[in-house]
């Protein structure tokens, strides 16, 4: 096995997790996550009083609670850093380089379960180092919204490639339903390989996206609420909940 994090004990790993959701844009101590590790799991949550991300600037405003296995950004000022939301979006916070898990190719691998309403959503992905501006794609190996679901029998399970700004990609995203209750775990996962990625929910084959970034990428998992959504108010006090049982890169061709 290449890497694997089965979040056994009590501590997350921090020469592997940034506990932050992209702090550059922001800073450590508003980007910081809301998690805990405990009983094989990271459990990430957004509390009802949890502050907004980049609240003033950042369009809808959001709440998150993120880590992701690699951070960097240029000097404060600089618009040099990882997934900018817009154009000109400049560092308010240098990040200094952390690469804890930087794979590429291979089959990741995750198990998660989530609790969420129609005002929050939850993802795994892999993003582009950005180490030069060009290597910035993503490969979506989940995303849910609460919006999307179809009370425990089904959901639309969003994955595919964004290009953001890498030439060499194109959009290819889609969110077939699916039928599984998301509050139940699942095993999400994407076969990387050049040219190709197959997404696969629970051993089952979903879709095939016929390109693929060609550098390292690292993992976001994160959970996020919308307190503009138009039926916030319903779920005001309700905490958006991701549990994650393990992150896993295998050699492809295997299966866990």
């Amino acid at each position: 096995m290449a890497f694997a994090d089965d979040f056994e004990g009590t501590e997350l790993d921090t020469s592997v997790w940034i506990p932050h959701y992209l702090p550059m844009w922001s800073s450590r101590a508003e980007s910081a996550a809301t998690y805990a590790v405990a009983g094989s799991e990271l459990r990430l949550r957004v509390a009802p009083d949890q502050g907004l991300w980049c609240g003033g600037d950042h369009e809808p405003p959001l709440r998150v609670s993120g880590i992701q296995s690699g951070v960097w950004s240029g000097e404060v000022g600089s618009t040099r850093g990882q997934q900018p939301y817009r154009e000109g979006l400049a560092v308010r916070e240098f990040q200094p380089a952390q690469w804890g898990w930087t794979p590429r190719f291979g089959r990741l691998g995750v198990r998660a379960r989530m609790e969420l309403t129609p005002r929050s959503m939850a993802s795994v992905w892999m993003v582009g180092l950005e180490d030069e501006p060009d290597r910035c794609g993503e490969i979506c190996i989940f995303e849910v919204f609460g919006d999307a679901l179809d009370g425990g029998t089904s959901a639309a399970v969003g994955g595919g490639v964004h290009p953001f700004r890498d030439p060499a990609l194109t959009d290819d995203f889609a969110a077939p339903r699916l039928l599984l209750d998301v509050r139940e775990p699942h095993d999400y996962a994407a076969d990387w390989r050049p040219g190709r990625v197959d997404l696969w929910v629970d051993g089952h084959h979903v879709r095939t996206v016929e390109q693929a970034p060609a550098y390292a990428m690292q993992m976001m998992v994160a959970v996020f609420d919308f307190p503009a959504h138009a039926d916030a108010d319903a779920y005001a006090d309700h905490v958006p909940d991701l549990a994650v049982d393990f992150v896993r890169q295998l050699p492809l061709g295997e299966r866990s």
